[in-house]
Order: C-alpha cells, then sequence, then structure tokens
C-alpha cells in the first residue's frame, strides 16, 4: 500500500493501478527524491506541478500535500486513470488545485501553460526513449510553458543513464543531481546557464 509521506495528506493512502502497464514509484524512492528536490529548490510552496506520465498520480499528490500551488496530471491508460481519478477525490482535491488529463502527453503537451511550470515529474515506461521524453522539456521550454529555474525530476532505468545524459545534453539540460536506488535512478534536472535555445 502506497501513502502520503508528509505534509498535509501525510499517511493518507493511495491505490496504484492494477497490471503491468504502470511502474508505481515505491515509497523509498518517493521520499529520496522529494527530500532531494526539496533541497534544490528550497521546497516545493507555491510550485505549479506537471505529473507528465502520472499513474497513480503519487508524484503530483505528494508534492501538493508538501505545498505546491496546483498539479496538472497525464495519463492515458485507463486503469491508472481510474486509480488516480480515486486517489485526487479520496484527498479531496478538484480544480483549480488539480487537474486530471486523459491524454498522451508526448502527443498533446501542454504548451500554453501559464504560469509555467516549476517542476516536471517524468517517470515514463522504462522502455520510452530519453530523446522523446526530454523532447518534451524541450518542447515546454520554447513555448513559454516551463520556468526560467524549472526542475525536472527524470525516473529512469540505470540502464539508460548514457542515453539520458546524451538527450539532457542535446537539450540545453544539466544534470544537478543523480542518485542511483536498485536498477531505478533518478536524475535532477534543470537549465543549463550556458545553454543554447532548446530544441525537441
Amino acid at each position: 500500500m502506497m501513502r502520503i509521506i508528509a505534509g498535509e495528506f501525510r499517511g493518507r493512502a493511495l491505490k496504484a493501478p492494477k497490471g503491468e502497464g504502470t511502474r508505481p514509484t515505491t515509497d523509498r524512492v518517493r521520499e529520496a527524491l522529494m527530500s532531494a528536490l526539496s533541497s534544490a529548490r528550497g521546497g516545493l510552496e507555491g510550485a505549479v506541478v506537471l505529473d507528465a506520465f502520472a499513474g497513480s498520480g503519487a508524484l503530483a499528490l505528494e508534492a501538493l500535500s508538501r505545498g505546491a500551488a496546483c498539479a496538472h496530471l497525464y495519463e492515458r491508460d485507463g486503469a491508472a486513470l481510474r486509480a488516480l481519478s480515486g486517489n485526487v477525490a479520496a484527498l479531496g482535491l478538484s480544480a483549480p488545485q488539480v487537474r486530471v488529463h486523459r491524454r498522451d502527453v508526448l502527443k498533446d503537451a501542454p504548451l500554453r501553460m501559464r504560469p509555467p511550470f516549476d517542476v516536471v515529474f517524468l517517470d515514463p515506461p522504462y522502455a520510452y526513449d530519453p530523446a522523446s521524453v526530454l523532447g518534451l522539456v524541450a518542447q515546454l521550454a520554447a513555448a513559454g510553458a516551463l520556468a526560467a529555474d524549472a526542475l525536472v525530476v527524470y525516473e529512469h532505468a540505470a540502464a539508460s543513464n548514457d542515453a539520458v545524459q546524451a538527450a539532457a545534453d542535446a537539450r540545453g539540460l544539466a544534470l544537478a543531481s543523480r542518485k542511483k536506488y536498485g536498477d531505478t535512478v533518478v536524475d535532477i534536472l534543470r537549465a543549463a546557464p550556458d545553454a543554447a535555445p532548446a530544441r525537441s
């Protein structure tokens, strides 16, 4: 059973989607991820969050529990969407604080988002190409939908480290931190100060 780790909803249970279509972030990894993110950003108060491959919504809901202002959650899988919507309802959350989108974020990115996103969570299926996943970040930046000091949290397989690094370099993203938890790696990325204009 997953639970919210800290903040307003601490201890509240979250449902995970059934089946093999999603891979929920474990409580241990989520706790470490949030700690690293809070340290890098100075907390999550007031953040505008994008959970691009939301699954159960655990990452965005944890951020909201810790003071984020609002979150947009994208999920295209029906079973995951049902779990996600149930978790949002169980916490008593609704628009405009939370907006759930049943869409493929890579095909229909929220490029018109204003104010722009301060935090982007990327926890796609491990088979996804890092170039496509980080291409989303480049699209958001080019469209003005990403804050200048935004942080991008990318959870991926350890075997993809080199591919993620190459994709980040090509899109003007600098690696702020990298932590390994078994076969899972969590990267925190930010726009490199001397980056060329982002390209998708």
